[in-house]
């Protein structure tokens, strides 16, 4: 069905450059075609992302364009292509246009969506809500919570893992994040945030009532008045949850946010901390359920800790279980792509990129080349251990937390929970995919299972 739509996009709309490259500059145009009206490519992206990835790079090579909801977009695939854009040396391109078309609405003024200096500030604040003594902080809080969480899953031979970790992490970045305990509050918020995320993602992006788009709007109004009404009492407590911090986070030399900052960076953090971690968890959970051998020495590596629970946030721990999240994020990057909007004339691997370019640097499917990685679609933890390092072939080739001063900062926090989880999870059960099966995907911040992947889950005696 998929090669079908390809097909169907590919003829809808003849190969043609994207802009004429300035004469005598010496660089290429860019080549590609908008695919069906309207919607372009949409279908093949959301549905079908890596097998359309490799088709476009098969005929077109590093750089292409294409009609993606709505509008134009260059997509850049391959390590030397990512870092262009990533590290953005030349400060050719902006954050903000683009995620402001995408998200914009429901994620506004977030650190990700800003630019240059001004993000650098807000970077610099957001940085003391993530020192060592404030992961410790978080991890403490959030042992008992996961306890609590895994205590409620429930045995059986069709488990939902993918809806049970989306639960889970969503319960954890409520009460470890906001502050909020379990309870009708802690639900309302969490409903609010859905609604907003699903949003983003909305394909008939307009306010009609009912919709997606509409829901999501409403969520995000929902989530405003919610954390501008506890600001005062946040900032006068002393409460260890991210929001309190956030709203009392100070730099050296004075640097403090307003409260539209505090709201709208709480907004954008629930956003990125809890879909990321979600789309890891569920997705190592069917990688271990296919691979019994890695989740037994992975069993066996926590027993050996000789804990109920991790007890700090030590990111050299557990290198078992650290190979294995590597190599779950390298085949299904919980973040798909980086979309940055060209702010000058400038070039990507000598093609020309005009101003006001959307473009998307293609994780997910850089990280499944086999031009890079041996055996891209197999699951190889052992390929991040130190006798082979295959992600050292380029900086790039394994990049699921972005690059430059874009990069990620919760990384760390996001590497502490998902361990803190697996390890109790791994304590506490064994579970199993019936052979052959395949989870169905769809694009959302990464591909995820979209029939909230079912397993056959036993508790260990």
């Amino acid at each position: 069905m998929q090669s079908a739509i390809s097909r169907t996009e590919r003829l809808a709309s003849p190969v043609r450059p994207l802009a004429a490259p300035p004469p005598g500059s010496g660089l290429k145009p860019v080549l590609g075609d908008y695919g069906l009206p309207v919607i372009g490519h949409t279908i093949s992206v959301l549905t079908d992302l890596l097998e359309a990835s490799r088709r476009r790079y098969a005929e077109f090579g590093p750089v292409s364009w294409g009609g993606m909801l709505g509008t134009e977009v260059v997509t850049v695939m391959g390590p030397d292509a990512v870092e262009v854009v990533a590290a953005n040396r030349e400060k050719a391109f902006g954050n903000e246009g683009f995620y402001d078309y995408l998200i914009g609405p429901f994620f506004r003024r977030g650190v990700m969506l800003m630019d240059f200096e001004e993000h650098l500030h807000h970077r610099r604040i957001m940085q003391q809500a993530f020192t060592r003594e404030r992961l410790a902080d978080y991890l403490g809080a959030m042992t008992p919570a996961i306890e609590r969480g895994l205590a409620r899953w429930r045995p059986g031979d069709r488990f939902p893992v993918y809806t049970a970790a989306k639960r889970l992490t969503l319960d954890l970045a409520t009460e470890v994040f906001v502050g909020e305990r379990p309870g009708a509050e802690a639900d309302r918020i969490a409903e609010a945030f859905v609604a907003a995320v699903h949003g983003g993602q909305a394909i008939v992006r307009a306010d009609v009532p009912g919709g997606t788009w509409a829901r999501g709007l409403r969520g995000r109004r929902l989530l405003e008045e919610y954390f501008r009404e506890r600001i005062p009492a946040k900032r006068a407590g002393t409460g260890s949850d991210l929001f309190s911090v956030l709203c009392r986070a100070e730099t050296d030399d004075g640097e403090r946010y307003s409260d539209d900052d505090v709201v709208n960076h709480m907004i954008f953090v629930l956003m990125a901390a809890h879909d990321t971690s979600t789309i890891t968890l569920a997705m190592a959970a069917y990688y271990l359920g296919r691979h019994p051998e890695w989740q037994e020495r992975l069993r066996a590596e926590a027993r050996a800790l000789g804990k109920p629970a991790i007890d700090r946030p030590d990111p050299e721990g557990l290198p078992l279980l650290d190979m294995v999240l590597k190599e779950v994020m390298r085949l299904n990057a919980p973040v798909g792509g980086l979309f940055r909007q060209a702010v000058a004339d400038t070039e990507i691997l000598g093609h020309y990129i005009p101003a006001g370019t959307r473009v998307v640097a293609q994780l997910y499917a850089t990280q499944r080349m086999p031009q890079w990685w041996p055996a891209p679609d197999e699951f190889d933890p052992e390929r991040f251990a130190e006798h082979r390092r295959e992600d050292k072939v380029h900086r790039y080739a394994w990049a699921p937390f972005g690059g430059g001063v874009h990069k990620c900062i919760g990384m760390h926090f996001g590497g502490m929970e998902l361990k803190a989880i697996m390890h109790q999870l791994l304590l506490r059960f064994r579970w199993t995919v019936p052979a052959g099966y395949e989870p169905r995907m769809r694009y959302g911040t990464g591909p995820m299972p979209t029939d909230g992947l079912p397993i056959r889950l036993q508790r260990i005696s």
